[in-house]
């Protein structure tokens, strides 16, 4: 079933729209919730949840790309539990790994939260994003987005570990100029 017609299901508030995004989407999302929780419990919750929040959110919301509206709601929500159950110790997992690598260069959590609700962060980085040449933002999105090791992301480009590593390292150092520049708080 295409992503139109899942679509349609939504806004007829058809429940088949929940089993045809299950049998469309449920590996790519069960996938992308592993890589931040490492637990199958936990990542079959979580996949639960992103239907149900998905049924509550379309319509009013009518995304351009279902896999994309879908990703970001089960990355969302991993990554809430995830936080929820590390909050007093932070292991050395790839996610903890990953986001201390951005705690670098992006502002802290208190003017982070009061950044997002403006809307200001999301937009600053799709702009950063969109300005990097096509093989760094692919391995920034993998790396971030969907906390990839510097072991995957060097197979998935066939380079060396040490290439992703200083790519990144580079790409972190021009986010936290140009969020400087930007006069977000870091």
């Amino acid at each position: 079933m295409s992503e139109l017609e899942i679509l349609e299901l939504f806004a007829a508030r058809d429940e088949r729209a929940i089993k045809k995004c299950e049998e469309s989407y449920g590996a790519y999302c069960r996938t992308i919730s592993f890589r931040i929780l490492q637990d199958e419990g936990e990542v079959a919750e979580c996949v639960n949840d992103t239907w149900f929040q998905a049924w509550r959110s379309i319509p009013p919301a009518h995304p351009q790309n279902l896999s994309a509206y879908l990703a970001k709601i089960i990355r969302n929500l991993s990554l809430n539990r995830y936080r929820s159950a590390h909050q007093k110790k932070r292991g050395a997992g790839r996610v903890a790994v990953s986001l201390d690598e951005l705690a670098e260069c992006v502002p802290t959590s208190e003017t982070l939260e009061q950044t997002i609700e403006k809307g200001r962060l999301g937009e600053l980085i799709s702009g950063f994003l969109r300005e990097l040449p096509k093989e760094e933002r692919v391995m920034f999105v993998r790396r971030y987005f969907y906390m990839d090791s510097v072991a995957e992301v060097a197979g998935f480009f066939g380079c060396s570990e040490s290439k992703v590593k200083t790519t990144m390292f580079r790409c972190r150092k021009r986010l936290q100029e140009m969020l400087i520049r930007e006069e977000v708080s870091i």
